[in-house]
């Protein structure tokens, strides 16, 4: 008998972001592994065609803004009295803006925190409520290879993500004794939130520089998918504290 350690096996899982990008992307790619899948995100438009992207039965969508970051673990709780305990969790909801460091402000840097970081403490939290998820399961947070390389205009953005991979190394270890898992993803550039969040900011000059700088090419939202998905599968059930780069070969500066 051939077992698919990936398959997902009807387990609920909360996708954030979903409307967009590796979000959405993620999503359809889980409800291809049989996964029962509740994406979330803020607009409500996008969201459902994400929903009518997913194959199989059983999915729901739930709008919500995560920087409500105090009203999260409620929110959870109120998913899992409606599906049951959680199968996962992939956080791919994110903000990014490009500021040099003298035009930061304090209320612009506490802003990319809290929704790039605060959001995550938030929803570990409620994952790790009483009944809230199953044993075994795991969180993939998304991360950016902006933590390890930084970039020009950057700061705020990279600082976040940095912060995101310390606190996922913590929460795994606090984590270990409820048999819950807690892992990041930390892309390079995927081409399709490239062009649609800063293409026409950069210009199709600078654009070039940076796939040069990506022997592979620009990652697709899949490939960050493939990722996410190993990591809440069996496939990843070894794995815990670990952040996976997927940079397309960005690192190996050829």
């Amino acid at each position: 008998m051939i077992v698919n350690p990936m398959d997902l096996k009807g387990a609920p899982i909360l996708v954030t972001g979903a409307s967009s990008g590796i979000g959405r992307g993620t999503a359809i790619l889980l409800s291809q592994l049989n996964a029962r899948l509740i994406v979330s995100g803020r607009n409500q438009e996008r969201l459902a065609k994400t929903l009518g992207q997913l194959e199989g039965t059983g999915h729901s969508m739930e709008p919500f803004d995560l920087d409500n970051t105090d009203a999260i673990p409620k929110w959870i709780r109120s998913i899992v009295d409606r599906t049951g305990p959680l199968g996962g969790v992939a956080h791919c909801a994110g903000i990014i803006e490009v500021l040099p460091i003298q035009y930061q402000s304090t209320a612009r840097i506490e802003a990319i925190m809290h929704t790039n970081l605060t959001s995550a403490f938030m929803l570990v939290k409620g994952f790790r409520g009483r009944g809230c998820a199953v044993r075994g399961s795991a969180v993939v947070l998304v991360s950016s290879m902006g933590a390890f390389e930084g970039a020009g205009g950057l700061s705020s953005y990279a600082a976040s993500k940095a912060a995101l991979i310390g606190f996922s190394r913590t929460a795994a270890r606090e984590l270990l004794a409820d048999g819950l898992r807690v892992n990041c993803v930390a892309p390079a550039i995927i081409r399709a939130e490239l062009l649609e969040r800063r293409g026409e900011e950069l210009g199709a000059e600078h654009v070039e520089k940076l796939l040069r700088q990506h022997p592979m090419g620009f990652g697709e939202p899949l490939d960050v998918a493939h990722a996410i998905a190993f990591l809440l599968a069996e496939t990843g059930r070894w794995i815990t504290g670990s952040t996976l780069e997927l940079d397309g070969g960005y690192s190996l500066r050829l």
